[in-house]
C-alpha cells in the first residue's frame, strides 16, 4: 500500500495540473499566482480554464485565474494571512472585486485524503458488497446522487452497498475523476443512519481503491458537519481547500435550481 507520503504527492500533482503550476508550488514559502489553462489530463468534472481558483495545501496559497484578473487577485493574496483567505469577512474583498468583473465566488470545500494508519475495515451489521459499474444501471435515483452521477455515468468505476437482506441501504461509490484519484461519495437511508453504515462503506471503498494504485479522495463542504464526521471516522484527513469563481449567470442559475 502507498504511503501518506505518496498520496499526498500523487494528490499534488494532480492539483499542479488542475491549476498549470509546480507540485512543489504548494509547499513553499510564498503565494504563488498561475495562468490557467486547459488540459487532458486535469480531473475531469473540471471547467478549464478557470476564471479564479484559490488553492491551500497549508502552507500557501496557489492561484490560477484567467489574465484579466491577475493584477487583482495577485494583490488579494497578498493583503491576508493564509488561513484567513478562504473566509469570511476577508473573502468578502475577493469577491466584491470579482462582481465588477462579472464573476462570484462559486465553490468552497475541503478535500480529504486517507490517513493509512487510520485507514480500516470498520464493522458493520449490514452485508457490504463490492459493486462494480454494471452493477449501477437501476441505481442512478436520487437516493444515491451522492454516491454516483447520472451526468457522468461513465466515470462510475467502484462501489460497495450495504444491504438489510436484499434491500440496499447504504452506498459509496467512487468516480474516475483523473487517472491517479477517484472521489468517493456516500449516501444512506434516512432510517439507516447513525448506525456507522457510512464509515464501513466509505472505508472499505477506500481499501478497494488503494489496493487498485488508485488514491481514493473525498470532498465536503466545510458547513457539512454530517459529511465531514464521516471522512474522519473512515480514516480520511484534511488535506487541501478550494475557493472557485464562476460567471455571475452560473451561480445564479445554481440559485434557482
Amino acid at each position: 500500500m502507498m504511503t501518506n507520503q505518496q498520496i499526498l504527492r500523487i494528490a499534488m500533482e494532480q492539483s499542479a495540473i488542475d491549476l498549470n503550476c509546480r507540485a512543489e508550488d504548494f509547499q513553499a514559502a510564498e503565494n504563488k499566482i498561475v495562468l490557467s489553462q486547459k488540459s487532458e489530463n486535469a480531473r475531469r468534472y473540471l471547467t478549464l480554464p478557470f476564471v479564479c481558483n484559490l488553492v491551500s495545501y497549508g502552507n500557501n496559497v496557489v492561484a490560477s485565474v484567467q489574465e484579466d484578473l491577475r493584477e487583482m487577485v495577485e494583490s488579494y493574496i497578498g493583503k491576508y494571512p493564509v488561513e484567513h483567505l478562504f473566509e469570511t469577512p476577508n473573502m468578502q474583498v475577493i469577491n466584491t472585486a470579482l462582481v465588477q468583473k462579472g464573476y462570484q465566488v462559486c465553490f468552497m470545500a475541503e478535500y480529504f485524503l486517507p490517513d493509512v494508519k487510520a485507514l480500516k475495515e470498520l464493522s458493520c451489521k449490514y452485508e457490504l458488497r463490492i459493486l462494480e459499474s454494471k452493477d449501477f444501471e437501476k441505481l442512478y435515483v436520487p437516493e444515491w446522487s451522492n454516491a454516483l452521477c447520472e451526468d457522468r455515468r461513465q466515470l462510475d468505476v467502484l462501489g460497495v452497498g450495504a444491504y438489510d437482506g436484499d434491500r440496499l441501504i447504504g452506498l459509496a461509490g467512487c468516480s474516475a475523476d483523473c487517472d491517479t484519484m477517484w472521489q468517493i461519495g456516500i449516501d444512506v437511508l434516512t432510517d439507516y443512519r447513525r448506525q456507522g453504515v457510512a464509515a464501513a462503506l466509505t472505508s472499505k471503498l477506500a481499501l478497494e481503491v488503494l489496493n487498485r494504485d488508485i488514491v481514493p479522495f473525498y470532498c465536503a463542504a466545510w458547513s457539512n458537519i454530517k459529511s465531514v464526521r464521516n471522512a474522519i471516522a473512515s480514516g480520511f484527513r484534511p488535506a487541501w481547500v478550494e475557493m472557485t469563481a464562476k460567471e455571475i449567470a452560473f451561480v445564479e442559475k445554481m440559485n434557482h435550481r
